[in-house]
């Protein structure tokens, strides 16, 4: 297949490196000169344009920051092959690119490093891949040939909604680079911290290293759901320092952490078996809800994997 990659940071540059190692016929372009020298250099053909890049190609994927889109859209102006991209928001794209052949799609495989100095071939490897199905909207025949195309290089396809996909990211992705933003910066005024330090903050400040102009993107572009799942957060929060304030504090605060202890140690979640199906959108977003995602794809039928507590699963 001849595709294009547009933007080449972390998960631009590894698509790139990965669509390359599965053999397909790959160019890319970013707007930075010296990111496209490195790419030459690492040895892939890379364009002087969006429209030089998507020139051709069966399939364009759009890997830059939201706030870019518009214009890299612009720039798509004509062109009829399949778009599909890999931002973090997916309802704005959506809107976006209505009246395009696309697909919205978002790997769930970023870090907190980014650029073509980080990316990699195998950064997909095993990840949750979401690709968006809109009933009487979206076309199957375009959706499948993106599952087919990245469930071949290792992904677990998740196919759900553009509102569903803003909803479950603004809780498990965009408030959570908020909190640790947070407490990052405590550090900032309190180094006798930053000397205590070890594995509980490491893991829950990891993404605050991300950069906070990228964190910002997300999050402004899913300003509606983030806001509300914030104020949910902070409300839970509320009444643990109520808690903390109780007469027994102790006996307060335990049945609140017991939800989050079971929660974590649930997750994640141990698989059925994989099961053969005919691909139907309302049969694939029922999958998705339920927490289950594509592995294979074979002509129309999907290989399908669901926890095992799901009792529609196998």
């Amino acid at each position: 297949m001849h595709i294009a990659v547009i933007g080449l940071g972390l998960i631009g540059g590894s698509l790139l490196r990965a669509l390359a190692a599965a053999g397909h016929e790959v160019v890319g372009y970013d707007a930075d000169p010296l990111t496209r020298s490195a790419a030459r250099e690492a040895g892939f053909s890379i364009a002087d344009s969006v429209r030089e890049a998507a020139a051709g190609c069966d399939v364009t994927v759009l890997a830059v920051p939201l706030p870019v889109l518009p214009q890299v859209a612009a720039d798509l102006d004509g062109y009829d092959g399949l778009v599909t991209d890999v931002t973090s928001v997916k309802g704005p794209v959506r809107d976006l690119l209505e009246g395009r052949r696309f697909v919205g799609g978002h790997p769930m495989a970023g870090r907190e490093t980014s650029g073509f100095a980080a990316s990699e071939a195998t950064l997909f490897d095993g990840c949750a891949w979401v690709l968006c199905l809109e009933p009487h909207e979206s076309a199957l025949d375009d959706w499948l040939l993106l599952a087919r195309l990245f469930t071949g290089m290792g992904a677990r396809v998740v196919p759900v909604t553009a509102t569903e996909h803003d909803a479950a990211v603004a809780q498990i992705s965009h408030v959570p680079h908020l909190f640790a933003a947070v407490l990052a910066g405590q550090l900032q005024e309190n180094p006798l911290a930053g000397a205590l330090a070890a594995g509980s903050f490491r893991d829950g400040t990891r993404v605050a290293a991300t950069r906070a102009e990228l964190t910002a993107a997300m999050c402004g572009g899913n300003w509606s759901s983030v806001h509300r799942e914030l104020r949910r957060l902070i409300g839970d929060l509320e009444l643990m320092a109520e808690a903390l304030e109780s007469d027994d504090p102790i006996r307060a605060l335990t049945p609140q952490l017991k939800i989050g202890e079971v929660a974590r140690r649930a997750w994640p979640a141990t698989t059925g078996s994989p099961k053969t199906e005919m691909s139907e959108i309302w049969a694939l977003l029922e999958l998705g809800r339920a927490g289950g995602w594509v592995t294979s794809v074979r002509d129309r039928e999907v290989v399908t994997m669901r926890p095992e507590n799901d009792r529609n699963g196998s």
